[in-house]
């Protein structure tokens, strides 16, 4: 019997009941869905609509379904239509006409909007601890790299000298950024639907502000027909999943490109990688191509979500059923995709030597070539001209600047003397820099000891219980 049968003088088409069925994905959150039940009898009985004597029946019934749930004694199966009526039901089974009450005061509209927040809530904080430890990954790294040279790029070409380390620290940053926007997210949602009723609220005196209080939420929703119809945390959500899949991609793009032979700046373990059944010699970075590819996914759940929602009008209506599929799959797939590069990341081997050589032969201290000639005299632009001369000189002589002949340079400008080489040389090139944001080893030194400082301090992923903890 569904909880809405009265109505109704004949049973639901089969096609119908699962089409309209959600319990194949929404079972994904029973935790949820039995703590906001724990919470709603605990109201309920603090507002004398409940009896002490059926809170307790109530709350025993709860805690041995969650139990059962968890340890496989109870399975959940498909014949109920969702989550909660599945609940439900096998409470009145266990414990008779007083599991009938547990759905006093409330809607299976504000019921769901509840638990899809208690999901989304609990697994923001399982993603800011995976992202934590990628930061952690790559602060370690970066610690590691503070003197190994490699160039930077603008267009895919060569420009300037850089360090590995103040490469990473540019991914440190964009992840630090996607902490900040789930945490922001977190903070915007937190405000509790139960009691909203399907639109309307209801005619029984709840206490809204203690059911969040349980529920940890910093106070009840002010709207009960937004409360219902909002999916504005999902959006979010999935715009911040889909940033954060956009840095993976990129990331995985620069290692897809430093792991081949041209390149050699990296080299992926084999733990990370796969080989041909057609090639024997091919060593392949597909988890990074994975990881690349499946932020088209996740960028596809938000775009499902957005159209889903474009035309729809208050208060609550069946579309919304389609948030939580494409959400729990953009979730699992985000939370896959973070273990696994860490993993990857954490086990790459960087080609010091490969990397420095790279930057040398790549005409990327040529700037600071033409800064020494600023330094001695030679206005900037007249001093651009002749550095781009000698750089066809390097390449008709097919040599570095650090290579060409001092009579080459003096011909070029009279400027020139034996220390361009110094002034040139990769480490002074790196060294010189050393502005805020700048590579160079004292400022590199400062923001990764903010970084270390920032991994340090207590933040959401410390601070509050995800999925695994007590109802």
């Amino acid at each position: 019997m569904k909880l809405w049968g009265g109505r109704f003088t004949k049973e639901t088409d089969q096609l119908v009941h699962n089409f309209n069925a959600s319990i194949s994905f929404d079972q994904k959150f029973y935790r949820q869905d039995i703590k906001g039940s724990i919470a709603h009898v605990f109201m309920l009985e603090k507002q004398e609509i409940l009896t002490r004597a059926e809170r307790e029946k109530l709350l025993e019934g709860l805690d041995s379904i969650l139990r059962d749930i968890e340890n496989g004694s109870l399975t959940i199966d498909g014949t109920q239509e969702d989550i909660h009526s599945f609940v439900e039901a096998n409470l009145i089974k266990r414990i008779g006409e007083t599991g009938k009450k547990l759905h006093t005061g409330r809607s299976r509209n504000d019921q769901v909007a509840l638990d899809m927040k208690l999901y989304t809530r609990d697994e923001i904080v399982v993603i800011n601890c995976l992202l934590k430890t990628l930061l952690t990954e790559l602060l370690r790294l970066a610690e590691l790299h503070k003197e190994t040279f490699m160039p930077g790029f603008t267009h895919l070409q060569k420009a300037q000298p850089v360090t590995l380390a103040h490469h990473l620290s540019a991914y440190f940053e964009m992840f630090v950024r996607d902490r900040s926007r789930l945490c922001d997210i977190y903070q915007r949602m937190n405000y509790c639907p139960l009691g909203a009723g399907a639109l309307a609220g209801t005619t029984y005196p709840l206490d809204r502000d203690y059911t969040a209080t349980l529920l940890d939420f910093d106070g009840p929703t002010r709207n009960s027909m937004d409360s219902v119809s909002d999916r504005d945390y999902i959006i979010e959500l999935l715009s911040a999943l889909s940033t954060i899949m956009m840095h993976l991609s990129r990331f995985c793009e620069e290692i897809i490109v430093w792991n081949t032979d041209e390149y050699r700046f990296v080299e992926l373990d084999d733990a990370y990688s796969t080989g041909s059944s057609i090639m024997p010699q091919k060593k392949n970075p597909d988890i990074a191509e994975l990881i690349r590819g499946k932020t088209g996914r996740v960028y596809g759940a938000l775009v499902s979500i957005l159209t889903t929602m474009k035309g729809l009008p208050l208060a609550y209506n069946k579309d919304m059923q389609e948030d939580k599929e494409l959400t729990f799959d953009a979730l699992d797939t985000v939370k896959g995709c973070i273990s696994l590069f860490t993993g990857m990341l954490s086990t790459t081997k960087f080609n010091r030597s490969v990397m420095e050589a790279s930057a040398r032969n790549g005409f990327t201290n040529a700037t600071d070539a033409a800064d020494y000639l600023v330094n001695h005299g030679v206005p900037f632009r007249d001093a651009h001209g002749i550095i781009g001369q000698l750089v066809l000189s390097c390449i008709d002589l097919n040599c570095s600047l650090d290579e060409l002949p001092l009579e080459v340079y003096r011909a070029a400008s009279p400027a020139f003397e034996a220390d361009i080489y110094d002034a040139i040389r990769m480490k002074n090139c790196v060294e010189k820099r050393n502005t805020i944001g700048a590579p160079g080893l004292q400022a590199m030194s400062e923001v990764l000891s903010s970084y270390r400082e920032y991994l340090d301090t207590m933040n959401l992923c410390d601070t509050i219980r995800t999925e695994g903890g007590e109802v």
